[in-house]
């Protein structure tokens, strides 16, 4: 089921005591994908989590997908603001 998740994409945590929280995927392994959401989860220190307890919420973002396609790091400040944008956006 890791298949449909991509790096950069925006979702939501379905299980677990971050019920509600919306993330970045910025890395993905065999079995649990890396999410940081650029506060608590850092880019260098992502919660690991399996891909049935999250849902996509939207998929990579412009700002995102620029930087990935350029093979750019995703910064902490890049995923607030997307995160920030996205939820100003989708009240």
């Amino acid at each position: 089921a890791v298949m449909e998740y991509q790096t950069g994409m925006l979702v939501e945590s379905r299980a677990g005591h971050d019920k509600g929280e919306l993330y970045i995927i910025t890395g993905i392994t065999d079995d649990y994908v890396a999410l940081s959401d650029g506060r608590l989860k850092p880019v260098d220190h992502p919660k690991q989590k399996k891909p049935m307890h999250i849902a996509k919420k939207a998929d990579i973002p412009a700002l995102l997908s620029e930087k990935l396609a350029q093979g750019m790091p995703l910064t902490n400040e890049d995923i607030k603001r997307v995160i920030k944008l996205w939820r100003s956006e989708n009240v």
